[in-house]
């Protein structure tokens, strides 16, 4: 392919009007030349030998809009990044392979990184300097982001020759003893306030599914505190929308009060799957009605023509969270008396305000109060209401529907995995041309670079499907192959594209699952509905590899393998179970396997 020359008149602009990211159309008014990545564009940074500013984020990133209104909205910085450096807005959504290797670049120089994700890189793309938010003045301890980038560029005049080579390895995470990993994660919790860490809170996805899977196989004490606590503060406090269903992305406080108020789909599909799977488990009513609301909010806020955009945004008209806030007056205004009473005594609504004088929502009990909640709600859909990032993303629609399937059996909803079943189909007839998986879709403009990710969550779900309906088996069998071509030597690469490196993919499973976690969980499956040879593997290191642990306990024989040649319903079955069609009537668990008698479901 013949690249074509760029020249200056080309990039004395910004050019992001000509983009098919909702993320890079955010900064268009930007006084910034910004451009969009291409190798046209290296090429011209090398032959000027001039420095690159990439500044990642997405869509509904409250902290990249923070910055794109002060820093990048700027002239005095404008002016000396247009006049220095080429500069370069990336979607870290539609390009998880650069926003992979930059970020395990901060994380190496920082120990933690974020987004807005901001990297000073060599022509020849080796990094320079990674930050994340800088202010437009400086001001306490943060230097300004004009500061910052003089700084940097003095630094690259001087030392062009001594930067080093970053290489983001892609290796696995450390091995552990399966013994240590309940103890190992009980370290980590937080007995006050329930999930992890003293800091902001995340929820915690990949290790509450571990830990539930480890419930279905015996009742742990300590992984039941772990799971009942984080769950009943994740469903009551701030991270809930408490009217419409769904979770936000995190809260900024220990105790679960105040989130950043992104909807990212990514959060539902894992909240739905954790929810359902928890209210099998340990059986409370209050996890099914959670995951209910969940469902709720996909089909109100996120399902567009039978697939489901990636997010909504943390702000509206540039105030954080506004949608959502209430203050005490309008509450008592909107409601009838009784109703505010009985409201009173569920919600915290005291007249001390939670969030810069006004009140976010959080609980005290799980007293029902549908009506009262439908009321407010119909009032709350009367306001502005925050913008959508409406691109749609194969990979994380694919683990939506793993999660329906998953919310289907455990909730007792077959039209849950009937809809799972819709869902792929609408995905494949969209994303995949029987050669290659596309990654994103936005305003009629496909992304056709393929990514691990994508593959691995679609053939995950693929096997679940192909439990119900073997009329998957032969795409089970070609998605299996096109996940294998990912795999280069012991290594997993995420993708491998003409105008960036290779990228090996990211063993860390928060706030998703990884690629090699899903992709490893998918190939798994296979090899088991297959009646393949399949190997034992060692656990990962707590936290970081959770998600990978539910594969390796598959594989270590944790997972009952119920092979029957009629269909046996869910419902009757362990939470950790792979169901395959056979003859031979037999439940294999813990290298066992004995015939299916009548006392199999006692």
């Amino acid at each position: 392919m013949t690249r074509k020359n760029i020249d200056e008149k080309e990039i004395s602009r910004n050019n992001l009007d000509k983009s098919s990211s909702p993320y890079l159309l955010q900064h268009i008014a930007n006084p910034i030349w910004w451009q969009e990545w291409s190798d046209e564009l290296i090429d011209y940074a090398v032959k000027r030998n001039k420095l690159l500013f990439v500044s990642v984020g997405y869509a509904t990133c409250h902290w990249c809009h923070v910055m794109a209104a002060e820093a990048f909205s700027d002239l005095s910085t404008a002016n000396y990044l247009n006049t220095h450096f080429i500069c370069i807005k990336v979607d870290r959504e539609q390009r998880p392979d650069i926003d992979l290797y930059l970020m395990d670049f901060i994380n190496n120089q920082n120990g933690s990184g974020g987004w807005p994700l901001n990297v000073f890189l060599t022509p020849d793309l080796r990094p320079v300097y990674a930050l994340t938010y800088a202010p437009v003045d400086s001001r306490d301890s943060m230097l300004s982001f004009l500061i910052i980038s003089e700084k940097v560029h003095e630094f690259f005049e001087h030392n062009r020759d001594k930067i080093p080579p970053f290489v983001s390895a892609g290796n696995p995470t450390e091995t552990a003893d399966e013994s240590s990993l309940t103890r190992t994660l009980s370290r980590y919790y937080d007995p006050e306030n329930g999930g992890f860490g003293t800091g902001q809170k995340f929820p915690p996805h990949s290790s509450l599914l571990f830990l539930l899977y480890q419930l279905g196989i015996e009742d742990g004490p300590s992984a039941k505190t772990i799971c009942i606590r984080t769950l009943d503060t994740m469903s009551q406090r701030g991270l809930n929308d408490h009217l419409q269903g769904g979770i936000f992305r995190y809260c900024v406080d220990r105790e679960w009060t105040i989130p950043h108020f992104e909807k990212m789909l990514y959060d539902q599909a894992m909240a739905l799957w954790c929810y359902s799977l928890a209210y099998r488990v340990i059986g409370k009513e209050t996890y099914k009605k959670m995951a209910e609301k969940i469902l709720r909010c996909l089909d109100e806020c996120f399902k567009v023509e039978g697939l489901y955009i990636t997010g909504i945004d943390a702000d509206t008209e540039h105030k954080e969270g506004a949608t959502y806030l209430w203050n005490y007056e309008q509450l008592k205004t909107e409601l009838l008396p009784e109703e505010f009473e009985r409201f009173s005594k569920t919600y915290i609504i005291n007249k001390s305000e939670n969030f810069e004088g006004l009140i976010h929502l959080i609980r005290m009990n799980d007293n029902p109060l549908g009506e009262i909640e439908d009321k407010l709600l119909s009032v709350r859909l009367k306001r502005k209401q925050p913008l959508k990032d409406d691109k749609i993303l194969c990979g994380i629609n694919a683990l939506l529907a793993t999660a329906m399937l998953q919310a289907g059996r455990y909730l007792m909803r077959p039209d849950l995995e009937l809809n799972a079943v819709e869902l792929i189909h609408n995905l494949l007839n969209k994303f995949w041309d029987s050669r290659n998986l596309k990654h994103s879709f936005f305003k009629g403009v496909f992304q056709e670079q393929s990514y691990l990710f994508d593959a691995a969550a679609v053939l995950t779900a693929i096997t679940m499907l192909f439990e119900n309906d073997d009329s998957w088996s032969s795409l089970m069998t070609t998605m299996t192959h096109y996940v294998e071509s990912f795999k280069d030597g012991n290594k997993w690469r995420e993708s491998c594209s003409d105008d960036f490196q290779t990228v090996y993919a990211s063993w860390s499973d928060h706030p998703v699952p990884s690629s090699v976690s899903l992709a490893e969980m998918g190939l798994t499956r296979v090899a088991f509905l297959r009646g393949k040879e399949y190997h034992s593997k060692e656990y990962r290191e707590p936290f970081k590899s959770d998600f990978y642990n539910i594969t390796a306990m598959m594989n270590n024989g944790q997972f009952h393998l119920i092979e029957s040649e009629k269909v046996l319903p869910w419902s009757l079955l362990p939470v950790n179970s792979i169901r395959i069609k056979g003859k031979n009537e037999t439940d294999c668990f813990m290298g066992t396997c004995r015939p299916l008698g009548n006392d199999f479901f006692t």
